[in-house]
């Protein structure tokens, strides 16, 4: 199992230095998000002061941008980072693709299958200059010429990851994705039971299982060395819970734990405003579910015994900074690594 580490947008001297001190730790890994910020910029910050530290979008929205716009930034990336880029994509919500992105979201399964597929096109144009003739459902790539080919890689294999939710884009990700990227409202049932047989059943699809994808999802945790920090911690992780389960497209998880009413409960908390009733309405069940407990000198070989066989990447769900009550980050990286 391999230990990464969620990265937050920077300025460059700060992003150089965060990255350098998460190679020296150990970590196996970074992956910066699409939210305030562009996904991108921080990993070729920490590209150029690095020289082991896997680098990767967790996630970048796949449909903000065009196949050939995706397609260039990661083919940039990977030479930058000498081959170590992961182009983790994601679809968003139909709200925000729609009317933040103006961009289209129907069929979101199969658009994002499609919008791989084109992907890996261009970049087999890219490296091997072959004459475009991608033509699917949704995109199209047929026309180039030498000045927009940026040219071959030396390692022009860049691993797709594809983040999902319910079973429709666990099977999409199986069939055109490397890697999957699993929300951290998750439980270790629920990746058993519903994500991995349906990346299985789209990874057969070509001729393929699902232990040759790569799981990847931020864990939360709730620790502290005394009742308080993890009175404080077990705060957050609610806030978030309560945020994340009160959106349809986590519904899944909730209906596998029996906690439909819950759902829709905070969907209308969340439309009237009334967030502090949000976080009080989470049971400590689900925070039990979805989160691991324990001592910060636990919390490592607490993720191995409940991940070990469901995932093959793990981060906690915080930046390393400083952020909530754990600091003991070497600790968690030899437990991780253990084997």
């Amino acid at each position: 199992m391999k230990i990464d580490c969620l990265l937050p947008a920077a300025m460059p001297a700060e992003m150089a230095t965060r990255a350098v001190a998460l190679e020296k730790l150990g970590f196996d890994g970074v992956w910066t998000f699409e939210a305030a910020n562009d996904a991108f910029f921080p990993l070729a910050y920490a590209a150029a002061h690095t020289e082991r530290l896997e680098l990767g979008t967790n996630i970048a929205v796949a449909f903000a941008r065009t196949p050939f716009s995706m397609a260039q930034t990661a083919w940039d990336m990977q030479r930058y980072s000498a081959g170590r880029f992961h182009l983790g994509l994601g679809t968003q919500v139909r709200a925000h693709v729609e009317r933040r992105f103006s961009a289209p979201f129907e069929h979101p399964a199969a658009r994002v299958t499609d919008y791989i597929r084109c992907v890996r096109a261009i970049w087999e144009t890219f490296q091997n200059d072959s004459k475009p003739d991608y033509s699917g459902p949704f995109y199209q790539f047929k026309l180039i010429n030498p000045f927009f080919n940026p040219g071959p890689l030396e390692h022009p294999r860049i691993p797709v990851y594809l983040a999902g939710v319910n079973p429709r884009m666990c099977r999409a990700a199986g069939e055109v994705a490397d890697g999957f990227h699993v929300h951290p409202m998750h439980t270790a049932g629920y990746l058993r039971d519903v994500v991995r047989p349906a990346l299985d059943e789209g990874a057969r699809l070509g001729n393929r299982r699902v232990d040759d994808l790569v799981l990847y999802s931020p864990v939360f945790v709730i620790t502290g060395e005394t009742q308080a920090e993890m009175d404080q911690m077990a705060a957050e992780v609610r806030k978030q819970v309560s945020f994340y389960a009160s959106t349809p497209s986590y519904g899944a998880v909730l209906e596998y734990l029996g906690l439909h009413a819950l759902g829709k409960e905070l969907g209308n908390l969340m439309r009237q405003g009334r967030m502090d009733e949000m976080q009080a309405a989470v049971p400590d069940s689900l925070l039990e579910a979805v989160a691991v407990i324990g001592k910060p000198g636990e919390i490592g070989s607490l993720i191995r015994q409940r991940y070990t066989g469901l995932l093959d990447r793990v981060s906690l769900y915080m930046t390393m900074g400083g952020e909530g009550n754990f600091t003991r980050w070497r600790e968690l990286i030899e437990a991780i690594h253990a084997h």
